[in-house]
């Protein structure tokens, strides 16, 4: 393993782990910007934008971005925290520039046209619609909209479809530029590569990015807790338990890993065997620890038959204990 780490004048870093025994290249742009950096106005703007930049940039069109990578067999794609944005493509090796030239294209050259910024706002509106559709999804953006109540940290990172709807090309091109800056941004690649190819590539292709950090910080989160039922006609009930968690700078963050794992982690943890294997309370059941800079969620899921959810969250509570 060879890792090294560049720091630019800028404040954009780039990060490489060389892997000469392997025939192709990972590389991603990690944007320090995600969705509880957002007002309650603009909820989704961030999810909204990683979307967009997807639908055109002054040399490429959508379908040309598509195409481009796939003709080599390559794989683009990207996703919203609500602490970061993500970017990446895999590529083979021989290939490594033009997965990185179409990175750095669609970051620095969108232009967010009017008609592809309509049609998108009715895919992710649709894609809200699936969310709260599909009930195993949506209780977990009900399970922290109740943990961070009145925060940004608790609001779905989708956004609603009155706010998706509301955004403009001028709102994409502001925030951008607000929050898309060299100090917020890593470049992160591991494969077959050399490591001062990609810093020059860097240094070409991503020089239009504006200098500095965002001046718009996350607001502090605060764990507040409560309760939310949404009663459907359902077969299933999808039970969330939520407590305060571990930031990922907390010194127990590792312990709260490995006790996540002991707790509702696979088929040996004490949830899986005492609520599926041994009462057979539940198909599914597990736990999971989520961290952010500042705070984190600890966590509780069941998907049980209405008759048994009492008796299910009994046992939920007995184990936890």
């Amino acid at each position: 393993m060879s890792l090294q780490l560049t720091r630019l004048k800028s404040g954009l870093r780039v990060i490489t782990e060389k892997r000469p025994s392997l025939e192709t290249v990972s590389v991603g742009i990690w944007v320090n910007v995600g969705a509880r950096r957002e007002s309650e106005t603009l909820n989704g703007i961030t999810h909204c934008l990683e979307h967009m930049v997807f639908k055109g940039t002054k040399k490429r069109s959508a379908r040309d971005i598509a195409f481009e990578i796939e003709a080599v067999g390559g794989y683009l794609n990207a996703y919203t925290t609500r602490d970061y944005t993500t970017y990446y493509a895999r590529v083979m090796k021989d290939d490594f520039a033009l997965g990185f030239d179409i990175l750095a294209d669609i970051l620095t050259s969108s232009v967010f046209a009017a008609d592809e910024l309509a049609r998108e706002k009715d895919v992710i509106i649709q894609e809200i619609g699936q969310s709260v559709d599909t009930p195993d999804d949506i209780v977990f953006d009900h399970l922290q909209s109740v943990a961070f109540s009145n925060q940004a940290i608790g609001r779905s990172i989708l956004g609603t479809p009155e706010t998706v709807q509301s955004f403009s090309n001028k709102d994409l091109h502001q925030y951008m530029a607000d929050h898309y800056r060299t100090e917020n941004i890593v470049v992160s690649a591991v494969g077959h590569l050399d490591h001062s190819e990609l810093v020059a590539m860097v240094e070409e292709k991503l020089a239009s990015i504006p200098a500095g950090r965002s001046d718009k910080q996350a607001d502090k989160a605060f764990y507040n807790g409560g309760k939310l039922f949404d009663k459907r006609e359902l077969e299933q009930v999808h039970v969330t338990l939520g407590y305060p968690g571990c930031s990922y700078f907390d010194d127990d963050f590792y312990a709260t890993q490995v006790y996540s794992t002991i707790l509702g982690g696979g088929m040996s943890s004490h949830l899986f065997q005492e609520i599926r294997e041994m009462r057979g309370l539940a198909y599914s059941v597990y736990s999971f620890a989520s961290a952010h800079r500042d705070t984190g969620l600890f966590g509780i899921y069941a998907g049980t038959a209405p008759d048994m959810a009492p008796e299910a969250v009994k046992v939920i509570g007995q184990q936890l204990n």
